[in-house]
């Protein structure tokens, strides 16, 4: 804008891509408030309001609620040069990952030109950098992925699922010390390629177990991830044999066996609702709480004696805390909602 012109709430609406009531809202909450109104009574915002509407707009994308940015900005706030560097480091790796699909189809493109056809690992790869990940995670989220971005996190995952794939053939029992060996790999690998995310890594299972696209182009077929999460199952239940009697590790067990898949989505749902409310003090946060009750008592049991034990042996034992899933944060979180009224 120049000198001193100002924006109506119909124009920059139209020029931010967003909608009037939007902009109702944001008044009414007192998140962006008009500098002035014309003698009509219209809404009339400045530069220093877009400059903040772009504050409040980045920070949205970044996934911050608006309650939070509402406190942001009312407290010390945040520069908007700092603003631009977030947006521009998002923007670098977009670029990167851009620029690494480029050179996939510049390189199918030199194949096709020669006469010669892609393999289907080529073109499963471009499907997968096309569409898959997407639907799945953000562009940030994918950046924290090392699976995801590094040829060399790829290789070594490719030789991992060779290796199991090669146990399975030969019969071998997710019990057997081979699987667990290979497990434990899989678990420390997984934990360190999705930065330790607990939403990240339940999307992931979430993400193999729906795509057959993904269970083609990677090797882990659905049978793979049962081995593997059987064979994970019996490294932590030798863990928890320190700590557990034989019912509760036979409980534990057929929970294992029954009701793990049910874990990741729960996991996925309580990440989501607590960047949506982060206050547990919702129905969401309560309907929440009470699946994940459910969903531990089927493992743990009922009797109050266990639970001192099971806590005691997670604080203790590094391995019970890898892949784990479930936050310390969101543990409270779901506690919180279960004493809120």
């Amino acid at each position: 804008m120049k000198g001193d012109a100002m924006l109506k709430i119909g124009q920059l609406a139209r020029r931010a891509g967003l909608t009037v009531r939007t902009l109702h809202h944001y008044d009414d909450i007192g998140l962006l408030s008009p500098s002035a109104r014309s003698d009509a009574g219209y809404r009339l915002y400045s530069r220093d309001d877009v400059a903040r509407l772009h504050q409040i707009q980045a920070l949205r994308q970044f996934g911050m609620p608006l309650a939070d940015i509402g406190t942001l900005l009312a407290g010390a706030g945040i520069s908007s040069a700092t603003i631009i560097d977030r947006q521009l480091s998002a923007l670098e790796r977009q670029i990167g990952e851009a620029e690494r699909m480029r050179q996939q189809l510049l390189s199918m493109r030199d194949q096709l030109a020669t006469g010669k056809s892609p393999d289907l690992a080529s073109w499963l790869t471009t499907l997968e950098h096309m569409t898959m990940y997407e639907k799945y995670f953000s562009q940030d989220e994918l950046a924290k992925m090392a699976l995801y971005h590094d040829d060399a996190v790829k290789t070594e995952w490719r030789q991992l699922v060779d290796d199991v794939a090669a146990l399975m053939q030969t019969g071998a029992a997710p019990d057997n010390p081979a699987a667990k060996t290979l497990a434990l790999r899989w678990m420390t690998m997984l934990d360190r390629d999705t930065a330790g995310d607990a939403s990240i890594l339940a999307r992931l299972n979430i993400m193999h177990a729906q795509e057959p696209a993904i269970q083609q182009s990677s090797g882990i077929t659905p049978a793979m991830r049962d081995f593997i999460a059987h064979a994970m199952g019996e490294i932590k239940l030798d863990t928890w044999a320190s700590y557990l009697t034989p019912d509760e590790l036979a409980q534990m067990r057929h929970h294992h066996a029954t009701r793990a898949h049910e874990w990741p989505p729960l996991i996925e749902a309580v990440s989501r609702q607590m960047g949506q409310t982060p206050a547990p003090d919702n129905v969401e946060a309560k309907l929440l709480a009470g699946q994940w009750m459910a969903l531990f008592h089927d493992m743990v049991g009922n009797n109050p004696d266990t639970l001192p034990r099971f806590r005691r042996a997670i604080e203790s034992e590094p391995l019970l805390r890898v892949g784990r899933g479930m936050t310390d944060e969101m543990l409270a979180w779901l506690r919180a909602a279960l004493h809120r009224t």
